[in-house]
């Protein structure tokens, strides 16, 4: 059986979910992978060093036959360039890949931006063979709840195009029930709907060394909560700092610990200082073995998001990895990410800006004894390895893609 990958991220971009590994574990299965994706340039908006844009180029990565073609790159905030960036994409895609790539029986659609389908749409007819669509990002909500489009009818035309994508779609994956529910919502049959959740980055699948050295950042010692992502408007971490604040003097020995940057990072500096929080730490960006040390001085990993529509009905990437982590989890989150850490019994979560229910749940996870911490990480862990691990997801991908070929096939 032969499948088409076509994604705007591939390697060596950080598309750790449906990139690299995805395709080669694919391919040790029996399926000929091709992957047809564009110059690397995420996420910094400039063309990898070693690659050139040209009209096409191939090479083979680790096995798996890639096909690259020009794209317009840019990951700023101009809506007007990130229009461009996807359309841009899209046009070449669809113009030429025809020409580039062998035959697929099942296109597989990395979706990202709605554009793409208007590749994945031309291929589909040009070979006579279906496409499954893997919804990451709901599209127009996305796109206008960012603030980045706002050109008059825009939404109307991208509610158009995105209902067709998904009729002509054979089958639909989504990362959570959320998502799924969005879509039946707009008329699409629940019966072409898939839940395949998300999976962390494998190398972070092993779990978290007990706290000790080697402790580069000083970290032992304290009662450490630690957020590692984003610092942005959307993690609401303003309301962290607030509860910081009100834990201070009752139990010094709590520590709020930010691994990462964003555009959100100074004024979180400046609110810690004129709140006068000692027991803060912005450690700024740390990757690899420097991460995982920081990490491993954890006695709680924190997962913040505002209350919005899209928040609800997705599950952000940070839920794998804290799961996966096998500590306890304190979650300020609505919607699916809450019912998850619920379900999975691996914390304590209260409401989005809840700088009360902040409050309470460090004390009880200060209060409670170890072998009760312990056991939300373990908890946590086993619902993400049994549920959202790389190695419970892929064979459901594998099943769906053989299932779509099939249905193919007959038709």
């Amino acid at each position: 059986m032969r499948l088409l990958l076509l994604t705007q991220l591939f390697h060596p971009e950080p598309n750790w979910l449906k990139g690299l590994a995805f395709a080669r574990a694919l391919q040790a299965e029996g399926i000929q992978i091709q992957v047809l994706c564009t110059f690397p340039n995420y996420p910094g908006g400039r063309i990898y060093p070693g690659y050139r844009q040209r009209l096409w180029q191939r090479e083979e990565i680790q096995g798996i036959e890639v096909f690259r073609v020009p794209v317009y790159p840019s990951h700023d905030r101009s809506g007007l360039k990130r229009a461009l960036t996807f359309g841009s994409a899209a046009v070449a895609l669809a113009t030429l890949g025809p020409w580039l790539v062998r035959r697929p029986d099942v296109i597989h659609v990395y979706q990202g931006p709605a554009t793409l389908v208007l590749a994945a749409r031309v291929l589909s007819w040009r070979f006579r063979c279906p496409f499954l669509l893997d919804v990451q990002d709901l599209w127009p909500e996305s796109v206008l709840d960012s603030g980045m489009l706002r050109l008059p009818g825009a939404e109307r035309l991208l509610h158009w195009w995105c209902d067709r994508s998904y009729r002509r779609a054979a089958r639909i994956v989504v990362l959570s029930p959320g998502y799924r529910a969005a879509i039946e919502r707009r008329g699409i049959p629940g019966d072409k709907l898939s839940v395949v959740y998300n999976w962390c980055d494998p190398r972070q699948e092993e779990p978290l060394p007990e706290p000790g050295p080697p402790d580069p950042h000083g970290l032992g010692g304290s009662f450490n909560v630690i957020y590692a992502g984003n610092l942005g408007p959307l993690q609401a971490l303003e309301t962290v700092l607030e509860s910081a604040r009100r834990v201070q003097d009752r139990h010094p020995e709590v520590q709020f610990v930010f691994i990462g940057d964003g555009v959100q990072k100074t004024a979180l500096q400046r609110q810690a200082a004129g709140l006068d929080l000692k027991n803060t730490r912005f450690l700024g960006r740390l990757t690899g073995p420097e991460l995982r040390s920081a990490l491993a001085q954890a006695r709680a990993l924190l997962i913040s998001l505002r209350d919005t529509a899209l928040t609800r009905v997705g599950i952000p990437s940070k839920t794998q990895s804290c799961l996966a982590a096998g500590r306890p989890i304190l979650a300020a989150v609505e919607g699916e990410a809450r019912r998850v850490i619920e379900e999975s019994g691996a914390g304590v979560v209260c409401s989005p800006e809840d700088v009360a229910g902040l409050v309470e749940g460090v004390e009880r996870l200060v209060r409670m004894p170890d072998s009760e911490r312990e056991a939300y990480g373990k908890r946590g862990r086993e619902f993400y390895l049994r549920e959202m691990s790389f190695a419970a997801g892929l064979p459901r991908m594998r099943d769906l893609i053989r299932e779509v070929a099939k249905a193919g096939h007959e038709g």
